[in-house]
């Protein structure tokens, strides 16, 4: 496995968003954190639909479940989540709206 050199620290989220799209070349990795953050918005609304709060430990699970699958097996690296734990759930977001956008390639 690749373990890609993981800077100590980073002033803003917009420092990070470079390094974390930097650690989501592969195509196949993109799509599962893709269908990840759909499964999560599925499930949130779910929760919300049906109060059944079962919903929101099953969101985390099909988060990072897609998402860690995706580096490790096809982007063969250490998700940035296990050193930048928020700025990698901002970073998750932020492609996922630009996939939506057009911005970045599904």
């Amino acid at each position: 496995m690749n373990h890609s050199t993981h800077p100590q620290q980073f002033s803003t989220f917009a420092e990070f968003y470079p390094f974390y799209l930097g650690e989501h070349r592969n195509p196949t990795c993109r799509r599962l954190h893709f269908i990840g953050s759909l499964g999560v918005l599925g499930c949130l609304s779910m929760a919300i639909a049906t109060t059944g709060w079962i919903w929101l430990p099953l969101a985390l699970v099909c988060g990072y479940g897609f998402a860690w699958t995706g580096h490790f097996f096809f982007e063969k690296n250490r998700p940035a989540t296990f050193k930048h734990p928020w700025y990698s759930l901002l970073g998750d977001w932020a492609m996922f709206a630009d996939i939506c956008r057009g911005r970045i390639m599904f």
